[in-house]
């Protein structure tokens, strides 16, 4: 009798059966093969409810396809589960969710992991068929491409996007980085070296809304502040002792700084580095009054930390 217990469930002939017409169901079998390899197209939500799709035995389903958009013949109101059946199969699939209703759609097999494909979305899926307990699992996780990759559409990312080359538009259109339609920050992060915005011949860094420099407090030790530029670029220095400023580290020509020198209720004394260069080259007395604030900008020329802003005795409330 003729079993169907492959990936494919295509009929497997017992010895010694269908004599004179194994032809035909042979020529099935590649056409379901075929069909395997394949589009198409399964509504395979007849109601607002989970369903299961089953890949029939050795007759032609859509359930059987590589390709395989899932349609709903209603709007679905809440993520739906979609198991695919037997739960022997172990199988490679690319699902789109096509469905009404702006719902996910959750790929299921067994008891195991679910994949969810979201409204609109394809994703590559395989299934490990292992009966009861069998699992659905995303091809693509921890995918790795050592050559281009290339989108011409939105590419949407719900981890970690790591770069180790380069990350470009070669389209002639904006490069956008964004966090959607929720409230996420968009966070660029370098680690061990430097983050750098360059721009073409003719064209400019723009920040449409303001920029921020998140403010680093730096402190004083043995009546000396050590300010790490590259760490603390808007720095806020809150007075605890007579001190000077030293030549601050991680100097790099252009850079620009400034730091908030703010006094307590105690009142001390703040001196300057000669690296340090001022007006006339004479450096300036910082307020020297409880609860008062002097801030002071410098851009580095190569050589000195040249001020290019003061503004002194301010209230703190």
């Amino acid at each position: 009798m003729a079993t169907y217990v492959n990936n494919l469930r295509l009929k497997e002939i017992a010895t010694g059966d269908e004599s004179g017409t194994w032809g035909t169901s042979t020529n099935t079998n590649l056409e379901l093969i075929g069909e395997a390899l394949g589009y198409s197209t399964e509504a395979s939500f007849g109601s607002d409810a989970d369903a299961t799709t089953t890949i029939a035995d050795g007759s032609a389903d859509p359930a059987r396809a590589l390709y395989l958009k899932v349609t709903s013949g209603v709007s679905l109101t809440a993520t739906r589960t979609l198991t695919i059946a037997p739960n022997t199969v172990s199988k490679v699939w690319i699902i789109e969710n096509a469905t009404t209703g702006s719902q996910d759609i959750a790929i299921s097999q067994g008891s195991g992991a679910n994949v969810t494909v979201p409204n609109g979305g394809v994703k590559i899926i395989y299934t490990d068929g292992a009966g009861a307990g069998a699992a659905v699992v995303d091809a693509l996780t921890d995918l790795s491409v050592s050559g281009t990759l290339d989108t011409t559409g939105a590419f949407t990312s719900g981890g970690t996007i790591t770069c180790l080359n380069q990350l470009a538009s070669t389209s002639g259109n904006d490069l956008l980085l964004n966090a959607g339609s929720v409230n996420r920050d968009v966070k660029v992060q370098v680690n061990g070296s430097d983050l750098f915005f360059v721009q073409g011949s003719t064209g400019r860094v723009n920040a449409e809304k303001s920029a921020y420099i998140k403010q680093v407090a730096i402190t004083s030790s043995s009546n000396a502040v050590a300010w790490d530029t590259a760490a603390a670029a808007n720095a806020f220095y809150s007075t605890t002792e007579n001190t000077t400023f030293s030549a601050p580290s991680n100097a790099v020509e252009g850079a620009i700084i400034s730091v908030e020198i703010a006094q307590g209720s105690t009142a001390y004394t703040v001196a300057w580095n000669t690296v340090f260069e001022f007006a006339a080259s004479t450096a300036p007395t910082v307020t020297a009054t409880a609860n008062k604030t002097d801030i002071f900008s410098f851009r580095y020329n190569g050589s000195v930390w040249q001020e290019i802003g003061r503004v002194q005795n301010l209230a703190q409330t």
